[in-house]
């Protein structure tokens, strides 16, 4: 079995960050969104992984190709975002007749991944959502199998989310159905969809059953980016590089703070994730994500997403209050 992630996206909703890095590299509770998807696949068996990269491309392949040298990777460009059945469509060559598994790649989700990989149907992985219309959508028959599936249904029919995981046993069955959707311009949104090609399937008669993932971290935006960091780091606990250095300084557990960086006169945590050689002076820091080679002085910073290279400096002030005074710098 072969896993796809896609990675191609621009990640919009997370800009300014995304400017210059993938929405994949984005660091998460001590990782990065990338690596929980792929040490969770390596981790079930799978050793032969296939990412379509465009937007900052060469960074999702040097940084594969540096984390993780032991795995036979395969690097596919999709110079023109035309959606995820276009991008699928683009690793044909690859896939051959193998079995694949294809997980998008801002998803990270709590599941039995050996057990999917081991059943023996395609398999589609599903979540119940308070509102459908924004997901593609998945109709389960009475036997258990998928009836239908469809992409923000405008009045859903089931409120049972696809969450990003698609294991595909027929996958030459998958890129009939994909070349069916170019050749009659079947899109939806004004995209060749994954979600399309999957429900072509089905009405061709190809079985699919559903897994119900138990948690699905949103890593989309940055609300819900820091959010998940903050789940993240409740469940697995933190992690503080053997290099890190502190002077004065309190950190508050989960935190995961990265190789030579440098605490003083700071608080640091809950929910913190540091990259590498950050310094952080006179801060206090909570439910934060900050990147690496960055430098905080004198500045109180709460559920922020801060990029690398930054530096975010704060006012000296030197104050004589009385009594009964209350101030607030704003």
């Amino acid at each position: 079995m072969k896993a796809i992630i896609p990675v191609a996206g621009a990640g919009a909703k997370l800009r300014p960050h995304t400017y210059t890095q993938p929405k994949a590299l984005i660091p998460i509770a001590g990782k990065t969104i990338l690596s929980f998807i792929v040490d969770q696949l390596h981790e079930a068996g799978i050793n032969e992984f296939i990412f379509i990269v465009g937007y900052l491309g060469e960074k999702i392949q040097e940084y594969v190709t540096q984390t993780y040298p032991n795995l036979q990777t395969h690097f596919v460009y999709q110079n023109e975002r035309q959606g995820t059945g276009h991008a699928i469509e683009l690793t044909k060559n690859i896939v051959g007749y193998d079995e694949v598994f294809v997980v998008l790649g801002d998803t990270i989700c709590e599941y039995d991944v050996r057990e999917v990989i081991n059943n023996p149907y395609s398999m589609l992985g599903i979540k119940k959502v308070d509102d459908p219309r924004n997901f593609g959508i998945a109709t389960i028959g009475e036997d258990g199998f998928i009836e239908q599936v469809v992409e923000k249904p405008a009045i859903p029919k089931s409120n049972m989310a696809l969450v990003g995981l698609y294991k595909i046993k027929e996958t030459h069955f998958l890129f009939e159905c994909l070349h069916h959707l170019f050749v009659q311009n079947i899109t939806t949104q004004g995209e060749y969809n994954l979600t399309d090609a999957l429900d072509c399937m089905i009405k061709r008669g190809a079985k699919f059953q559903s897994f119900k993932v138990k948690n699905w971290f949103d890593c989309g935006k940055k609300e819900t980016l820091l959010e998940s960091n903050g789940i993240l780091m409740k469940k697995f606990g933190g992690y503080i590089h053997e290099t890190v250095k502190t002077e004065n300084s309190i950190i508050i557990p989960p935190v995961s703070i990265g190789t030579g960086c440098v605490l003083k006169n700071a608080i640091v945590g809950p929910h913190v994730s540091i990259g590498a050689n950050t310094s952080i002076n006179f801060s206090i820091v909570r439910d934060s994500i900050i990147g690496s080679y960055t430098t905080l002085h004198e500045v109180v910073i709460d559920n922020s997403l801060i990029g690398s290279d930054a530096s975010v400096t704060g006012l000296s002030r030197s104050l004589n209050i009385g009594d009964n005074t209350e101030i607030d710098f704003g």
